[in-house]
C-alpha cells in the first residue's frame, strides 16, 4: 500500500499543479482578509468529495473581523474505522499584497520551468495544496485507517492568526482528545522538519510634545525630535547588545541565531492623507512600533526591559522628554523535541523520499505553531512542507513543482506512521 501510495502522488504532479494554481487565483490579501470565504468554500467543496464532514468557523469578534471581510476558515474532518488518534494538516488561506516588482500576474498561477509563481504559491498555498494531495491519495489506498484525519484552511497568520488558529484553539479545535499530532506546512525547506520559531514582542511607543507654530518651533516641543533621540540610543547600545547574543537553536538563516529588532514603523505630525499643502506644526506626538525577536535563553521581562531602560535613561537626562509605551503582542519561544511522535514521522518520511537524515531547524519568525501550543496546549506539533523560505513575501515568489510532489510524499508516509502507531 506504501509503494502504491507514493507512486499514485507522483502521478497526480498535474493534479497538485493544477490545485495550487486555483487556490493562488484566489486573492487572499491581508490586510483587509480578501476572498476568504470563497477560498475556504473551494476547499470545503473539494474534500467533500473525499467523504471529510466539513464545519466553516468564523472568527467572530477578532481583529480584522466585519460583514465585509468576515474571517472563515474551514476545518475538515474524516473519521477512520476504529478509534484512534488524529492527525491535523493546518494551512493558512491568508497572504501579503502583491507589492510591486512582478514580471508575471501574482494571481494567475503562472507555470513555467517546473514552478508555479504566484502571491502565496511558497507561503503556504503549495503547502496546502500538498497537504490535500498527500491525504487523498492516502485515502485511496488506505480506506481501513484507524484514527481520524483533518485538514483546516485557517485565516490571518500574516497579521497574528487571531482570527484563524488562535480562534479555533480557544474553542477547542487543536487540543486533546480532539486532535493528537499538528502538521503545518510552512515553506520550511523539503527535507527539513522545523520544530518551532523564535520569540516575538510587538510594541508601539509614543513620543509627546507640545503642539506650536512651526516658524516658533522654540514656544512648542518637538515630539518627533524626541523619538530621534530614541532611535539614537538603540542604535548606539541596543542594537549592539542584540547582536551579541546567541543561540542554541538551529535558527535558520544562519543570521537570525541572534536577538533583533526591526523598526515596523514610524509616524509623527502630519498625516499624509491631507490635500493641498501641510499646515506648519510643531508635532506632540510620535509612534514607533517595533517588532523585537527573542531567544530561547531570554526572558520576555528582560526583553522588554532592554527597551524601557533606555526611555526611563532618557526621561532622566533628556528635558521635557515623556513617552507610553502599549503592548501589541507577545508570543514565547517554541522548540518541539526532536524525538516526539510528529517529528519523528515526519523525518522518517524525509528519509525514505531523500534517502538521507532531515535537517532540524527553528523558524526565524513566528507562525501558527504558537497558538497551538498556548491555547491549545498541544506540543505535538511541526512545520513541515515544500518551498524556500526567501521566497516568501517576495516578487515573482514560486514554489517548484517536484518538491510539492516529494513533500506530498512525505506527509503521507508520515500521516500513516502517526496513524499506525496510534
Amino acid at each position: 500500500m506504501q509503494e502504491k501510495t507514493l507512486q499514485a502522488i507522483a502521478d497526480s504532479r498535474d493534479a497538485l499543479t493544477e490545485l495550487t494554481r486555483e487556490l493562488i487565483r484566489f486573492p487572499t490579501v491581508n490586510p483587509p482578509g480578501e476572498a476568504y470565504t470563497p477560498c475556504a468554500e473551494f476547499i470545503g467543496e473539494r474534500l467533500k468529495t473525499s467523504g471529510f464532514a466539513i464545519e466553516y468557523i468564523r472568527g467572530e469578534g477578532t481583529p480584522g473581523d466585519n460583514d465585509t471581510f468576515p474571517r472563515t476558515n474551514v476545518v475538515a474532518r474524516r473519521e477512520g474505522k476504529r478509534n484512534g488518534p488524529c492527525v491535523h494538516f493546518n494551512s493558512h488561506i491568508d497572504v501579503v499584497e502583491a507589492g510591486d516588482g512582478w514580471t508575471v500576474d501574482p494571481f494567475d498561477g503562472v507555470v513555467r520551468d517546473g514552478r508555479i509563481y504566484g502571491r502565496g504559491a511558497c507561503d503556504m498555498k503549495g503547502g496546502l495544496a500538498a497537504s490535500i494531495i498527500a491525504v487523498e491519495t492516502f485515502l485511496m489506498h488506505n480506506s481501513d485507517y484507524t484514527g481520524a484525519i483533518e485538514i483546516s484552511g485557517t485565516v490571518d497568520e500574516e497579521s497574528g492568526g487571531f482570527g484563524g488558529v488562535a480562534h479555533l484553539a480557544s474553542k477547542g479545535y487543536f487540543s486533546k482528545p480532539r486532535v493528537d499530532h499538528v502538521i503545518i506546512p510552512e515553506p520550511l525547506n523539503k527535507d527539513r522538519v522545523c520544530l518551532g520559531h523564535r520569540g516575538v514582542w510587538w510594541a508601539e511607543i509614543e513620543t509627546k510634545g507640545e503642539i506650536a507654530h512651526g516658524s516658533m518651533p522654540f514656544l512648542g516641543d518637538c515630539a518627533v525630535r524626541h523619538m530621534g533621540a530614541l532611535l539614537h540610543e538603540f542604535e548606539q547600545t541596543l542594537f549592539p547588545a542584540l547582536d551579541r547574543k546567541q543561540t542554541r537553536m538551529p535558527v535558520v538563516p544562519e543570521g537570525a541565531r541572534r536577538s533583533t529588532m526591526n523598526i515596523n514603523s514610524i509616524h509623527g505630525g502630519q498625516t499624509d492623507d491631507y490635500t493641498g499643502l501641510p499646515s506648519p506644526n510643531v508635532p506632540d506626538r510620535c509612534k514607533l512600533t517595533i517588532d523585537r525577536r527573542f531567544l530561547l535563553e531570554e526572558a520576555i521581562t528582560d526583553v522588554k526591559d532592554e527597551v524601557i531602560d533606555i526611555l526611563n535613561g532618557l526621561k532622566e537626562t533628556r528635558p521635557n522628554f515623556d513617552y507610553e509605551i502599549r503592548d501589541i503582542m507577545e508570543v514565547m519561544p517554541l522548540m518541539t523535541e526532536k524525538d516526539t511522535p510528529v517529528a519523528s514521522a515526519v523525518a522518517s518520511g524525509i528519509r525514505e523520499i531523500f534517502d538521507r537524515e532531515p535537517d532540524y531547524v527553528i523558524s526565524p519568525g513566528t507562525y501558527d505553531q504558537k497558538h497551538i501550543a498556548r491555547l491549545g496546549h498541544l506540543y505535538d506539533c511541526v512545520a513541515y512542507g515544500p518551498g524556500i523560505l526567501d521566497l516568501a513575501h517576495r516578487p515573482d515568489e514560486w514554489i517548484g513543482i517536484d518538491d510539492m510532489v516529494q513533500s506530498a510524499q512525505v506527509m503521507a508516509l508520515a500521516l500513516g506512521q502517526l496513524l499506525s502507531e496510534g
